[in-house]
């Protein structure tokens, strides 16, 4: 059974969609070199052969995920402190989430470097935001708390699991909203439109598109989580190798990153 995930993070990694002797196989691919089509189909149905220091858990997936935003907080100090720093950040860290997507290994080398390069990103945005509009970073970064916290909680109650039906709505509200981000950056960079978010600016009923907008995005990515805890419990539940426990922290990284600029951009708005 494939991963309900939709976050191109776990996606693209075997340990999150193969039984766990194919993905540790994977995880070295000279042994695979040489067998035939008949010995990776044996490979591939053979029960998990990981051994249990080598696999992946819940316990040393988190300590990745928390070495990931350690690392992403001292990034953001930086970018805090040197807010000319974001828009090269910003193109270096969208470099080295593509590289870290589509690389079928995890490398934890480069993913603690998207986790630094992103947190001068972010620490950057912050500073910037933070000078228009005294004291939304603190909102946002307590906005951003709260929705991990319920989500995680409802995700370990059992009272809200990702569906096959869930995720297609989410995949086509996610290709709406991405081309209406790109339609807007347009229209922004051309000076079509003037306002300071652009068409989220727009008023509808006395209410900025960019709130109702926001509302519904800040929704999206609490799903995008329960996709990435779903893949998560898939990984453990299959006994993946631990290795691939970065790559999990990579996904919630990116995720619960763009959960907290979505927060961030709603609080200005509605500041505004």
């Amino acid at each position: 059974m494939a991963s309900a995930s939709s976050n191109p993070a776990f996606t693209n990694s075997p340990a999150f969609t193969l039984n766990a002797t194919k993905a540790a196989q994977l995880a070295r691919p000279s042994a695979t070199e040489n067998m035939s089509a008949e010995q990776l189909a044996e490979l591939y149905n053979q029960p998990a052969t990981v051994s249990g220091a080598d696999r992946m858990t819940y316990e040393n997936t988190i300590q990745k995920i928390a070495i990931c935003f350690a690392v992403l907080m001292v990034g953001a100090v930086v970018g805090w402190m040197i807010p000319v720093l974001t828009i090269p950040a910003a193109i270096i860290g969208f470099v080295l989430a593509l590289v870290n997507i589509f690389k079928k290994q995890p490398s934890p080398g480069l993913i603690l470097a998207y986790a630094a390069v992103e947190g001068v990103f972010v620490g950057g945005i912050s500073s910037i935001f933070e000078a228009r509009y005294e004291g939304v970073v603190g909102q946002a970064v307590l906005g951003t708390f709260v929705v991990v916290g319920v989500t995680l909680a409802l995700f370990a109650s059992g009272k809200i699991r990702a569906s096959k039906r869930a995720t297609q709505v989410f995949l086509v509200a996610m290709i709406g909203y991405a081309a209406f981000s790109l339609i807007n950056f347009v229209l922004m960079l051309t000076g079509v439109t003037t306002g300071e978010f652009g068409l989220r600016d727009t008023l509808i009923l006395g209410i900025p598109l960019g709130a109702i907008l926001g509302v519904v995005v800040i929704l999206l990515a609490a799903y995008s989580l329960v996709l990435d805890f779903t893949s998560i419990k898939v990984g453990v539940e299959r006994g993946a190798p631990a290795l691939f426990g970065w790559q999990a922290a990579f996904g919630v990284m990116v995720t619960v990153v763009w959960l907290y600029l979505e927060i961030l951009r709603l609080f200005a708005i509605l500041r505004d």
